[in-house]
């Protein structure tokens, strides 16, 4: 992954006829994997990917790049929601009037084209799911204690309106799939597999060079001086899981 890298920007749509009559998993390479992606094989992959983003992060940071991350899907829980919630669950569930969205939908492409010719460099990314995967993904919320802060009331709706948020997805693909702000979308049943596949395509839309490492030697410690450990009795933790 090492080297400049360039940014591959398409003269239309991203989407290569995605946006067709509904399948489960909005028309995506491949289908479920029959096996997911190990533990093991995932972490050896994401090695060197998140030594890239890092470059590109620095790269960023040094040349004052503008970079804007979009991600986007139907059971993706993040807590600071992208502009495109007036598009789908606030459309959907009524959040907003349909007037409101249409307006939306409308005004969109005009604000990401001035972001775009401002220098800013916006990337859009639809994870998309089956049916199968969404009820999974559901269920494990619902029995695992740890993940049941996760599960809300509009995940159950969205569950089972499961047709009208691919109307919704469809029509915000038709008005905000441009030139200029392509819709990458994301087979991401496998959740290793999805996640290493968005970076290795990021680091390919952001131009940017990998600054030169600086060389780093660690400074001699500094002599004791008449130092002691102290004797103070301190409150240290219990250690069930010490090694044995």
């Amino acid at each position: 992954m090492g080297g400049k890298k360039h940014r591959g920007k398409n003269s239309g749509s991203g989407l290569s006829g995605v946006a067709a009559a509904d399948q489960p998993g909005c028309g995506r390479p491949g289908g479920t994997a029959a096996h997911p992606m190990s533990d093991k094989a995932y972490r050896k992959a994401l090695k060197p990917l998140h030594a890239e983003l890092v470059a590109m992060q620095e790269w960023v940071r040094s040349s004052g790049a503008k970079v804007c991350v979009v991600f986007e899907g139907r059971d993706t829980a993040i807590f600071d929601r992208s502009w495109y919630n007036r598009a789908g669950i606030e459309r959907v569930l009524g959040y907003c009037t349909e007037e409101q969205a249409r307006q939306f939908l409308e005004q969109t492409p005009t604000v990401e084209r001035a972001m775009v010719d401002s220098g800013i460099i916006l990337l859009k990314y639809w994870l998309e799911a089956s049916q199968e995967q969404q009820t999974l993904r559901l269920q494990s919320r619902i029995d695992d204690p740890r993940k049941i802060w996760k599960l809300s009331k509009a995940d159950l709706e969205s569950y089972s309106r499961w047709y009208d948020f691919s109307r919704a997805r469809d029509e915000m693909f038709r008005y905000t799939d441009t030139g200029w702000a392509p819709w990458y979308v994301v087979s991401n049943d496998d959740k290793k597999r999805g996640r290493l596949n968005v970076i290795s395509h990021l680091l390919g839309q952001v131009p940017y060079d990998p600054l030169e490492l600086p060389d780093v030697t660690l400074p001699k410690r500094q002599k004791p001086h008449g130092y002691r450990h102290t004797d103070q009795a301190l409150h240290w933790i219990p250690t069930p899981y010490q090694e044995r």
